[in-house]
């Protein structure tokens, strides 16, 4: 902290409280100076600073003192006077005008940082005017007249040696009709020092006369009151002073150059020591004599115990009297004036201990009187000399405290002086370090002056900035405030300067709504000033403003497209934040060797595709390579990490807009930003030779201008509208015309067709499609926004029709791929690889379809559908080698779908085809294709196969049907074996195994058949017996007995039950006690037609590896009603179930039964979304549902699917019961279940375990096993 003295608070009280010089001059002085450019006064005040006058003093004591920093104010004799209120304002209001106009170059540069702000130097941080206009505020209360150092304390009569009568000037000069009217009032002592100077110009008067004239002076007045000031010895008056002492009193440079033309140095010397000697042999010592004689007197009347008791007595009761804001007035001759002369004497003459005394003393008179404004100056001195002499702390600011108090309590009267008071008790609390204090006085001196406030508020701003730590946000909004007070006062400069400045606090920070404040208001007054350019800059930082209402954005929108039309010209403005752009939605699409069918196919991972492609790309000679490595020898090192698009094809590029307000915006003529250049290598990839190709404007420059003009590409325009805070996904396309190099530089829009946006993608990732393949070196985003142009190439195009979005399981579908090829360059060698034969099986081109499908499917029709191998290999499907495509010329092939398992299928065409002479890099392509199927469930089937104990070659067949459907109810039209081995018979006529013709949505059923084995008795190795097909087949329908039944045998339903074969596997596939079926049904009718828009016109579904059960000496039913009706409110059902087992064997059967209440979820089970899964859901069960299941055989060793997620009940009788059964005997164990909730129950959770007698172990192949318990569905109903 530095010393008071040497603080600004200390500098401008020694320039304010100082001695004044009263002037009273001739006319002829005033011309004489004004050779110069300044007056009489100007002249002189530069040389009335001493920084080191060095003169002793003593005042009341008889110790000498020095004094060594000390300032004249000099006054003309009619300035001499309290300023005029509404003048004194037009000044201040011309100081912060001219101070925003020297400003106003500076608001053309970027706004400061905080970084920079808080590292600059504590006197570098306030703008310099700030301190004029201090000095300017406290002149408009000079000469007031309850305080005394603005007095005069000696009168300067100047007069020139021109005048006629010199003598008799001067004496009317003093003429009590020039005097100041305070002098003449009786406010300020008329006896003062007179000093007389006579002034002598040496350009155009004699020496001799000036020398007479001197002569009389000094005769006439005394010889040490008179001088003699010789000004203006330059003859040319062209004389430049390096370091101008009269600089700061005019503000033009022009101006300036002209100031002391006439002076030389020895003149600015002359008239130094004439100043320097004026302060130290007549004004120190005449107030050092005044000092001694009023404190003489002072303490002869005052000072004392007697003097204190009378003093009180005599003002005894004037405390009754009323109060008045102006108080008693009290002339120059009286006690407390004279008291207060003392005081403001001692003050300049830094006497600081005798001023406080003084202050003291009368500041007790002040208040008996109620002389309020007397009291409050007083009380500010104190403060003053309190701070200036280093004493308490505490005590300086009690009086600048309570003499602030006392000012604001005079109302209007005292509000400047109760602000030159702030003024200076904010510098002394700056000047002790406490700048958030002293914040807080700047704020209590703001008043209602909106010009005042501003610049209060703004230098109250700077000591929150000041603070340790800083207060950034306190200074961000005291800058805010005050920018808002010079805008009403329409000094709009200043309101730019201090928004620009706030911007340094809040663009870092998160408070938006401030932010877009300050932004937009800068905008607006840039715009007031004529730089719209700015303005617009400024105003762009709003328009991000989703937080904020509707109708401020649509002020914020308005008031920018105002601003922008005023400019009358198109602003290109990059990183537009309307509309945002989503840079991560970035993705580029493009085509090389690899082509695509569709955008879905465009989205597909590389990775899959390659999966795919790897059988049908050709290698090179060395080794297994794919096309980007055959690339890369090809192309020179420097191409050959490029990504290379064809002539001709567009390069897509997706990109996500998003409105981030509330109110719709229009964007237009949205493209990309591009430029094609020349190869510089002069890189020739193809034969034929050809001319390089440049870019739309220069090698160099981007593409900015419009789609049409340009041959070397093309570019789409998009126009589209962006409702509030909506988002869309635009796709933008460039189309190259010739080879060469093609860079993808940004993007670029049109608002209200005067705002160009534009955006950049240099340094943004970016998804490229079809660059990424096997290569080891990852692009740069640059790199993947540039593309290697080559020649054009034919393209094949395909599409599969009636291809449908949504089928069910085992749905059959006849679809035609048709590929076409608009080169006229034609394509040979194609091949065909699907990533799911089980879904897709490729027809014969020769196939015509001369019946409706399905009907062509049937018996009787099949020579039409002819199963060919031949072209055939692995899972590649080779077409004929005299297929060939060029020009318009079009390939309908056919294709057979089966949705094989319900579920989102994603299924994947890869079509490679070669191309003859076109180019040297690329020899061939590839077509991908990509298609999403959502497969519904239909229905589930599972089988059993018992050997007939009574028959050694024919087997009971248990089939078992869940329709896993929503709401749909399907139609079972046939059931068949495959192959030659197997014929299959019924066992009960249709109508008993489906009375109801439809199985209903959730329904079961259970139906039995009989097969036989039609190999000849002996080995397994015998050849089988060829059976007619009729006898593979039943027809499981009656609506139409001349219908004929489909054909399994060949194509498509044979090529995919080999499919099924290898899909659905087995344990034992090698096992020939395996049968399959296939299943044929069709939908009886749809509930819902939009949940699958194209009805199937047959299903298959295929049961593959079905085990014939090795033989057992046991058999067995479970006894139970089929459908029980119980209300669950009340309690738990429990149901009685009686388990019947026949020992079939010649020994005796020792069985265990065993009950297993573990299931897959032991927790309460959840309610399904369908009938798909979970059983907790209880179809409508109608009159004709009747479900069988009373045939005894053993169980397969896995249960269905369907049944493994049934839900809890529990075994409530024994858990394990032995019984002994007698040979070929039969015997009854009683069971017993609770079930908890309604729903269809699955009761093959049990085991027998089974032993046999040691005499029959040896006709049996095992002498003990375990049987597991048959599906057996018991249907429990909530009773009405």
């Amino acid at each position: 902290m530095v010393e008071p003295v040497n603080s600004p608070l200390g500098k401008m009280l020694l320039e304010e409280i100082s001695p004044v010089v009263m002037v009273l001059c001739t006319p002829l002085v005033e011309e004489t100076f004004l050779k110069n450019g300044i007056s009489f006064v100007e002249t002189l005040k530069p040389f009335c600073n001493f920084s080191n006058i060095d003169v002793p003093v003593r005042t009341s004591s008889d110790q000498l003192y020095r004094l060594k920093k000390f300032t004249l104010r000099l006054f003309y004799a009619s300035d001499i006077r309290q300023p005029n209120v509404e003048v004194a304002k037009q000044r201040l209001e011309h100081v912060i005008t001219e101070a925003g106009q020297k400003d106003f170059q500076d608001l053309k540069s970027d706004p400061p940082l905080i970084s920079d702000i808080l590292s600059n130097p504590e006197s570098e941080i306030a703008p310099t005017w700030f301190q004029y206009y201090n000095e300017e505020l406290i002149s408009t209360l000079s000469f007031s007249e309850h305080e005394a150092f603005d007095h005069p304390v000696a009168c300067l009569l100047v007069v020139s040696s021109k005048d006629e009568e010199p003598i008799n000037k001067f004496v009317d000069l003093f003429n009590t009709n020039r005097l100041p009217s305070l002098l003449n009032d009786g406010a300020m002592d008329p006896k003062i020092l007179k000093h007389y100077l006579l002034v002598h110009d040496n350009q155009d008067a004699t020496t001799e006369r000036t020398s007479k004239v001197l002569s009389e002076m000094r005769s006439t007045f005394g010889n040490n009151e008179c001088n003699l000031l010789c000004t203006n010895s330059s003859k040319e008056g062209n004389v430049e002073h390096q370091a101008n002492p009269w600089a700061s009193f005019k503000s033009s440079a022009s101006a300036t150059n002209k100031l002391g033309c006439v002076l030389t140095g020895d003149d600015i010397v002359e008239i130094k020591d004439l100043m320097q000697e004026f302060t130290s042999r007549h004004i120190i010592p005449y107030m050092e004599q005044k000092v001694r004689e009023l404190n003489q007197q002072i303490s002869a009347t005052r000072k004392g115990f007697r003097n204190q008791i009378k003093n009180l007595w005599w003002r005894k009761g004037k405390d009754d009297g009323p109060e008045t804001t102006k108080g008693p007035m009290y002339t120059f001759s009286s006690n407390e004036s004279q008291i207060r002369i003392l005081g403001d004497y001692a003050f300049m003459l830094h006497d600081y201990e005798l001023a406080l005394s003084s202050y003291r003393l009368i500041s007790t008179d002040y208040k008996l009187d109620k002389a309020w404004k007397h009291y409050a100056g007083v009380q500010e001195m104190m403060g003053l000399a309190y701070f200036i002499s280093d004493q308490s702390k505490k005590e300086a600011e009690y009086c600048m405290e309570n003499a602030f108090s006392t000012y604001m309590k005079l109302g209007k009267s005292g509000f400047q002086n109760a602000t030159r008071c702030g003024l200076w008790w904010a510098e002394m609390l700056k000047a002790r370090d406490q700048h958030k204090e002293a914040a807080s006085v700047y704020f209590r001196i703001c008043g209602e002056e909106p010009l005042h406030a501003a610049v209060m508020l703004e230098q109250a701003s700077y000591c929150f900035v000041l603070t340790k730590p800083p207060m950034l946000h306190k200074y961000g909004f005291h800058l805010v405030l005050s920018g808002d007070h010079y805008k009403n006062c329409d000094q709009v400069n200043h309101a730019i300067r201090t928004y620009r400045s706030a911007l340094s606090v809040y663009k870092s920070t998160t408070w938006s709504h401030i932010k877009d404040h300050v932004y937009f208001h800068i905008g607006q007054w840039y715009a007031v000033v004529g730089m719209h350019d700015v303005a617009v800059r400024n105003m762009l930082k709003v328009l991000d403003c989703g937080y904020q209402s509707k109708a401020t954005q649509e002020i914020f929108l308005r008031d920018f497209f105002d601003i922008v039309k005023k400019t009358g010209i198109k602003h290109e403005v990059v990183g537009l934040q309307l509309p945002i752009i989503n840079i991560s939605s970035l993705q580029v699409m493009y085509e090389d060797h690899r082509t695509y069918a569709s955008q879905a196919s465009a989205l597909v991972e590389e990775s899959v595709w390659q999966s795919l492609e790897d059988d049908i790309i050709p290698s090179l000679n060395s080794g297994k390579s794919n096309w980007l490595e055959l690339q890369s020898k090809l192309l020179p090192k420097k191409y050959k990490e490029s990504n290379v698009c064809v002539a001709g094809e567009s390069v897509k590029v997706d990109l996500e807009f998003r409105n981030p307000l509330l109110i719709s915006t229009s964007v237009t003529s949205v493209s990309l930003i591009c430029e094609l250049t020349a190869n510089p290598d002069d890189l020739n990839l193809d034969k034929e030779p050809r001319s390089s190709s440049l870019g739309p404007e220069s090698s160099t420059e981007h593409n900015l201008g419009t789609t049409s003009g340009f041959s070397s590409f093309t570019l789409s325009e998009v126009d589209f509208t962006l409702g509030g805070g909506e988002k869309k996904l635009v796709r933008l396309t460039v189309t190259p015309s010739e080879e060469g190099i093609l860079k993808i530089a940004g993007v670029r829009w049109e608002l209200s067709g005067s705002i160009v946006g534009v955006h950049y993608f240099q340094s943004v990732p970016v998804k490229a499609k079809s660059a990424k393949g096997r290569r080891k070196n990852k692009l740069t985003p640059t790199d993947a926004l540039k593309f290697l142009v080559i020649k054009s190439l034919p393209r094949l195009e395909g599409s599969i029709d009636r291809l449908p979005e949504k089928l069910y399981a085992g749905d059959l579908r006849h679809l035609v791929l048709e590929l076409k090829n608009k080169s006229e360059f034609p394509i040979k060698n194609l091949k065909m690889k699907i990533s799911h034969p089980r879904f897709v099986s490729p027809g014969n081109h020769e196939e015509e379809l001369t019946t409706e499908f399905p009907d062509c499917l049937k018996k009787g029709l099949e020579q039409n559908i002819v199963q060919r191998e031949t072209n055939r290999t692995s899972s590649i499907f080779t077409f004929p080698k005299d297929v060939s495509l060029q020009g318009d010329r079009s390939l309908r092939w056919p294709l057979w779908l089966r949705a094989a398992i319900p579920g989102t299928i994603s299924l994947y065409f890869t079509i490679y085809y070669e191309m003859e002479n076109v180019s040297s890099v690329m020899k061939y392509r590839t077509l991908r294709m990509h298609y999403n199927l959502q497969v519904l469930p239909s229905l589930e089937t599972s089988f059993e196969i018992t050997p007939s104990p009574s028959r050694l070659q024919e087997f009971l067949v248990r089939m078992d049907i869940v329709n896993r459907a929503n709401k749909d109810c399907f139609q079972i039209q046939q059931l068949s074996t495959v192959g030659c081995r197997w014929g299959i018979s019924l066992l009960q006529s249709v109508d008993t195994i489906l009375p109801s013709k439809s199985l209903l949505a959730g329904q079961a059923l259970s139906c039995f058949f009989m097969i036989k084995d039609c190999r000849k008795s002996g080995t397994e190795e015998e050849e089988t017996v060829s059976l007619p097909p009729s006898l593979t087949d039943v027809k499981l329908f009656t609506q139409d007995d001349d219908e004929k039944l489909f054909d399994i045998v060949n194509s498509p339903l044979a090529s995919f039950h080999e499919s099924e074969r290898s899909c659905q596997g087995a344990s034992d596939q090698s096992s020939p006690n395996t049968v399959d079926f296939i299943l044929i049904s069709r939908l009886a009718k749809s509930s819902d037609p939009s949940a699958v828009p194209n009805l199937p016109e047959i299903l298959s579904h295929h049961s593959c590896h079905n085990n014939i059960r090795s033989s057992s000496p046991l058999s067995w039913s479970l006894d139970c009603p089929q459908t029980i009706n119980h209300n669950f409110a009340t309690s738990l059902c429990e149901i009685k179930l009686k388990l019947i087992i026949r020992n079939t064997s010649n020994g005796l059967s020792s069985v265990t039964i065993e009950t297993i209440d573990c299931l897959p979820d032991t927790a309460a089970p959840t309610p399904s979304s369908g009938n798909q899964s979970g059983w907790r859901y209880v179809p409508s069960v109608t009159e004709e549902m009747k479900v069988t299941s009373d045939v005894m055989g053993s169980r397969l060793d896995k249960p269905p699917s369907s049944m493994e997620s049934s839900p809890p009940f529990i075994w409530s009788g024994l858990s394990s019961t032995k019984v002994q059964i007698q040979p070929l005997s039969t015997a009854e164990i009683p069971l017993q279940i609770s079930v908890f909730s309604p729903g269809i129950y699955n009761l093959s959770s049990f085991k027998l375990n089974w032993e046999i007698s040691e005499h029959e172990k040896a006709s049996l192949s095992a002498s003990s096993g375990t049987c597991q318990g048959y599906p057996y569905y018991l249907t429990v109903l909530q009773s009405e």
